[in-house]
């Protein structure tokens, strides 16, 4: 299935007589394509280096939004066209704002909180989100990457949050990138702007693989199926439970994961796993 979502229409277009009056269809954004339980988003805004502009936040959140409620969908991929694979918000729009009465106060604070509450809607989703880089990923195209579960990229591929060279601190990019490295590399991204090379960025933990030029998709694509064929049903117990374990203490930490896994326990998927570990068969898992 390929599905897109798209900005408003154009408007204004004349049409001959007898033609389709209605306007042409703005260039989608966001490109879906589903097979096999795994569901490819594609940021494809490409002359813009996909910049997350308003309506491409608003898109990619819509795309999130369905999968989300789409039991048939059991891993993500997040891959992009062009010549980068995120290059952060769109300078333009932030800067055309400078004009408002407030100088872009209100305009700054409600972007700024979507685009976070997009960011979080990767982290909350039930299916795992594995970003396929093929290229640059900086400023809030960095935070994109370290937002999703795992990810593969090319050799080519590069990250950073230069925000510091124009004056503008990488203060959101930041949360995410400090949930996936350590400290001190996360404050040495963040204070010198330099780019940091996929082979960096996977020994600091940034990323899952580095693979050669052109089989990120590839790579991000088999892992995603094989994702895919385990118990769904488990991995909605698990991935939510990661992530809120991380943020307690310790004994708080396995408090709330023997719970989680006493009610996973008693699903059916855990059942039918552990007979089937048991019989030597393979497992039938629950349909979504």
């Amino acid at each position: 299935m390929t599905d897109t979502l798209t900005p408003a229409a154009a408007s204004g277009a004349a049409s001959s007589p007898g033609a389709d009056s209605s306007p042409p269809a703005a260039a989608p954004l966001v490109r879906r394509e589903d097979a096999d339980g795994v569901a490819l988003l594609v940021l494809d805004r490409p002359k813009a280096r996909n910049a997350l502009s308003d309506a491409t936040i608003a898109a990619l959140h819509a795309a999130l939004d369905a999968i989300a409620a789409d039991r048939s969908v059991r891993a993500v991929v997040l891959a992009a066209e062009g010549p980068a694979f995120c290059a952060g918000h769109d300078l333009k729009e932030l800067t055309a704002h400078r004009a408002d009465p407030d100088r872009g106060r209100a305009y700054f604070a409600d972007l700024m909180g979507r685009c976070a509450a997009m960011m979080q809607a990767i982290v909350n989703l039930p299916q795992p989100v594995i970003a396929a880089v093929h290229a640059t990923a900086t400023a809030a195209g960095c935070q994109l990457v370290a937002s999703c579960d795992l990810a593969i990229a090319s050799s080519k591929a590069a990250f950073a949050t230069p925000g510091v060279n124009i004056g503008l601190f990488c203060s959101t990019p930041m949360v995410a990138l400090s949930r996936n490295v350590s400290r001190k590399h996360a404050m040495e991204m963040l204070l010198t702007g330099d780019m940091t090379s996929a082979e960096d960025a996977l020994r600091m933990g940034l990323i899952n693989r580095v693979v050669a030029p052109g089989e990120e998709r590839t790579a991000a694509l088999a892992l995603a199926k094989r994702i895919a064929e385990k118990s769904a049903v488990a991995i909605r117990y698990g991935k939510p439970a990661f992530y809120r374990q991380l943020e307690l203490p310790l004994a708080e930490a396995y408090r709330f994961a023997s719970e989680v896994m006493t009610e996973n326990m008693l699903a059916r998927d855990a059942e039918e796993g552990i007979c089937a570990f048991v019989e030597k068969r393979p497992a039938r898992w629950e349909e979504p």
